[in-house]
């Protein structure tokens, strides 16, 4: 029995680094984008024809993004096979590694078609959103695994309210991240270069274009934010669910203001790579949430007190 345990706990303790790197990957994604080096190898999966190619700056980005990239599939197959083949682990985290093994095959073949279609607007904004749910995918086998060696009692119920609540805010949050790799990749980030208004004083110059893009961003950012600060206020009597809530309300409060100054300093490299760190730490946060408030509640054993709907 402790053997079994330990042997969970190594699996989940492997797929919470593995969450770590992807989320390190994400980022140096950007800093891929920020330094305009999207096809600085302009050939897939080679570089310049060569597996290792003479290196500047721009080939480097593109090249070390490529090269974790690979790693991070490498490391999830050895994971994924170290679980599937525990019978008793199988059962449990079969959905997550098969979803997690298909927005991988997804994932690379998002990363070549971004090279050949020359950096389509499609291409980098579903590498960019497929990128975060695969970190998503592995942080919830992660805690599955971890539960597994660990069973802890629930004390809370979500009321059907605050689940609509919060499955609302991971729409919002899907749709906030699809309009981020729009914006980055029409290069919509400065199309409005001042906060709180746009253009010359106004509060709504345009509904379409690149204008259009950038505002509904900014827009859909206020309502994410009021959306789990109201959920956080509706959860009082919950502490694990209200602690959760209210450090997403925290992140996107920063996020707001990471945003701010992106416009203001002109989109500098730090900080649109900040921006992407926290829209990671954004979905984890929230997909944890969302798990949180799924899962059927249940004592752990008979004399636990019953679950208090929150």
């Amino acid at each position: 029995m402790r053997d079994t345990t330990r042997a969970l706990q190594r699996l989940a303790a492997g797929f919470g680094a593995l969450v770590a790197v992807t989320a390190a990957l994400i980022v140096l994604g950007a800093l891929v984008r920020a330094h305009g080096a999207g096809l600085a190898c302009p050939d897939w999966p080679l570089c310049f024809g060569e597996w290792i190619p003479r290196m500047d700056v721009r080939v480097a980005f593109e090249w070390s993004h490529r090269a974790l990239a690979g790693s991070v599939s490498l490391v999830f197959a050895g994971l994924a096979l170290a679980t599937w083949r525990q019978p008793s682990l199988r059962s449990a985290t079969r959905g997550m590694l098969i979803l997690g093994a298909l927005l991988l095959a997804v994932q690379i073949l998002l990363g070549a078609l971004t090279v050949w279609k020359l950096l389509a607007s499609w291409t980098v904004t579903a590498h960019l959103v497929t990128g975060n749910a695969f970190a998503l995918v592995l942080l919830l086998t992660a805690l599955s695994l971890w539960e597994s060696a660990q069973p802890r009692e629930r004390t809370a119920v979500a009321s059907p309210a605050l689940r609509r609540l919060l499955l609302g805010g991971a729409l919002l949050l899907a749709l906030q991240l699809v309009l981020g790799g729009l914006v980055s990749s029409r290069y919509a980030g400065l199309a409005c270069p001042e906060w709180p208004r746009c253009n010359g004083g106004l509060w709504f110059p345009a509904w379409g274009g690149t204008v259009g893009l950038h505002i509904l961003h900014r827009l859909n950012g206020y309502a994410l934010f009021a959306l789990f600060f109201a959920a956080t206020l509706a959860c009082r009597q919950a502490p694990r669910l209200r602690a959760l809530t209210a450090s997403i309300t925290a992140l996107l409060l920063l996020q707001l203001g990471v945003g701010v100054a992106n416009v203001l300093w002109g989109l500098p490299i730090e900080v649109t790579a900040l921006h992407s760190a926290l829209a990671c730490a954004l979905v984890l946060g929230v997909g944890t949430t969302v798990r949180e408030v799924l899962l059927v509640p249940g004592a752990v054993d008979a004399g636990a007190a019953r679950p208090r709907p929150c």
